[in-house]
């Protein structure tokens, strides 16, 4: 039995909901209020006997690992890995081999937790590291015991001998990047610093950010925890696991670059903010966020340095797919934590008046180039075609050339023309998030496929629509199986070789028993036919504006033959509707 499967076994559906939700009771489900929208009437279902649930507010649903994996934020190893402490399944005896590298990080994550119990303490005995959290950095006791704030001795082996009395050799230390080998021999890796804890989604300490108490020019201010078997820089969003449900309320995440900003702004009640733990941003960090919003806005530091990794994290933003904003600072203020010292209200309000990425570029190159010339009109335009030109929504993207051409005095058939040329000299990274669904869209798909599924005789709707208008390949997959059906045959979610996700039958099947149980017949019809042809006419919408983005595109080039044919096809299809 593989691991998943022995924590299914263990765990029902109702009590992993339950821990995070109030569940009441509807029939044979229990319903509650949904985590992911701001609902106040509830469509959340749980239904026991399926095992699965559904919100039917936000259109997501699935198993126990789908519902961790939303509501954390997290993957499904770290899913799995929440689960498995839940139903006390060692996931060691799943693994190949000996379960030797699970044993491991089990011990490493031990050692951290006595680590920041002993710089926690060591904090409250060193007045100079106090004074610096309390007096310069403004922290209350209550933001210092949340984010588990200390201080490392200056003698360098205090950490060492504490940690060697309470069982860990000096071979797990080493791993765990909390000790050194030094000249002297074995020693702690931080010496004379205030040490921040860095946690993964799940609140358990990985590694550590510490900062100098006394400046040093001979020694980094900041310093992280090497790269460990539990530790990944280049994915550690510092402040996530108290972030989440912030980020998730305001369906927005702020990134900020340092650890104590993210502190500093929740300590002012604004707490959908997180850090990239000392490191340059990356996919992997932006794909983590992109798991609670789609929304980013960027707000580093505003130096040279803060200013070229906002630029650099542009094309990375628009790769991974998300909506991505800068938040400028003030005039005299060079990062968050000044400005939430100064002024918290307008920390707050920042975010709202974030600059999209086209106008923020064009405001750092107007310094530089001059506008009212030719040669910096070529300039300015280079640098903001190059944020246009991997903007995948055809409006947002002609919204930005018409605001370009006006920020210039040019035409918008130059900056087009201009985008094309671009776009066939450089070969262009598409961000995996391509198509853009709007929210009821898929909701409308699930309908029509559950009534399909649930009763036979409407199956000639599923004439008025191909697979490919479907969104995702399970989607696709039960369209094609309910063509394989017998006119009175309903769809079985254990059906042989149709080879379909059981989960998501079993939600469809949930969505008629919630939805459409008290209608007759004659509604049962109506409403499956008004639904194709809702899906055909989406489809056809698209086509249409996929046509219209080639013949701008074909114009621009002066290809006369390709808008011809590009036309006559337009008009075919007008017709054809």
């Amino acid at each position: 039995m593989e691991a998943k499967e022995e924590i299914k076994q263990r765990l029902s559906v109702e009590d992993v909901v339950g821990d995070y939700l109030e569940l009441k009771r509807a029939g044979r489900n229990f319903k509650a209020i949904s985590p992911f929208t701001s609902e106040r009437t509830p469509s959340f279902m749980v239904s026991p006997e399926k095992q699965i649930w559904h919100d039917f507010s936000s259109n997501k649903g699935g198993d126990i690992f789908s519902f961790i994996m939303e509501v954390e934020g997290v993957d499904f190893r770290e899913a799995l890995e929440i689960l498995a402490r839940k139903a006390n399944v060692d996931l060691s005896e799943f693994q190949k081999g000996d379960g030797s590298a699970a044993k491991l990080k089990k011990r490493l994550l031990a050692a951290h937790v006595q680590a920041v119990q002993f710089y926690h303490l060591c904090l409250s005995r060193k007045p100079e590291a106090l004074h610096y959290i309390k007096e310069v950095r403004r922290f209350t006791p209550d933001t210092i015991r949340t984010w588990q704030l200390g201080y490392s001795p200056e003698d360098g082996k205090s950490l060492y001998a504490f940690l060697l009395k309470r069982g860990f050799n000096e071979a797990e230390l080493s791993r765990a990047g909390l000790i050194t080998k030094r000249r002297d021999g074995w020693g702690d890796m931080f010496r004379g610093r205030i040490m921040i804890p860095l946690s993964d989604g799940q609140g358990n300490v990985v590694g550590f950010t510490a900062r100098l108490l006394k400046d040093d020019k001979n020694a980094p201010k900041y310093f992280n925890t090497p790269q460990t078997p539990i530790y990944d820089k280049g994915r550690q969003v510092f402040g996530l696991h108290l972030a989440k449900d912030a980020i998730r309320r305001a369906d927005q995440a702020v990134l900020v670059e340092g650890n104590l900003d993210v502190i500093a702004s929740h300590q002012v009640e604004v707490q959908n903010v997180v850090a990239c733990a000392g490191t340059a941003m990356t996919a992997d960090h932006l794909r983590s966020l992109s798991r609670l919003t789609s929304n980013i806005r960027l707000a580093f530091d505003a130096d040279k340095a803060g200013i070229n990794a906002t630029e650099r994290a542009i094309p990375i933003a628009q790769s991974v797919g998300v909506d991505l904003k800068v938040i400028t600072m003030p005039e005299g203020i060079k990062d968050p934590d000044e400005l939430i010292q100064k002024d918290p209200n307008a920390w707050r309000d920042a975010a709202q008046n974030a600059l999209d990425i086209v106008a923020w570029t064009l405001n750092k190159y107007s310094l530089q180039y001059d506008k009212k010339t030719a040669e910096g009109k070529r300039q300015l335009s280079s640098k903001a075609l190059a944020v246009i030109r991997n903007l995948q929504d055809p409006v947002e993207r002609e919204h930005h050339l018409k605001a370009l051409a006006k920020e210039l005095d040019t035409s918008v058939s130059s900056l087009t023309s201009k985008l094309t040329q671009q776009k066939t000299t450089q070969t262009i990274k598409k961000p995996t998030k391509a198509v853009t669904v709007e929210p009821d869209e898929l909701a409308y798909q699930d309908d029509f496929l559950a009534l399909n599924s649930y009763f036979p005789d409407v199956r000639e709707s599923l004439q008025l629509i191909e697979a490919g208008a479907l969104v995702g390949e399970q989607r696709q997959a039960v369209f094609k199986a309910l063509g394989q059906l017998s006119p009175h045959q309903r769809l079985e979610p254990e059906a042989e070789n149709l080879h379909l996700n059981l989960d998501y039958v079993k939600i469809l099947t949930l969505t008629v028993e919630e939805k459409y149980a008290s209608f007759s017949p004659a509604d049962i019809m109506a409403e499956t036919m008004a639904l194709a042809r809702r899906i055909k006419q989406k489809i056809e919408t698209k086509k249409r504006s996929a046509l219209t983005e080639e013949i701008r595109e074909a114009e621009a080039r002066g290809d006369h033959i390709a808008v011809a044919q590009l036309l006559e096809k337009y008009q075919t299809d007008l017709k054809r509707k």
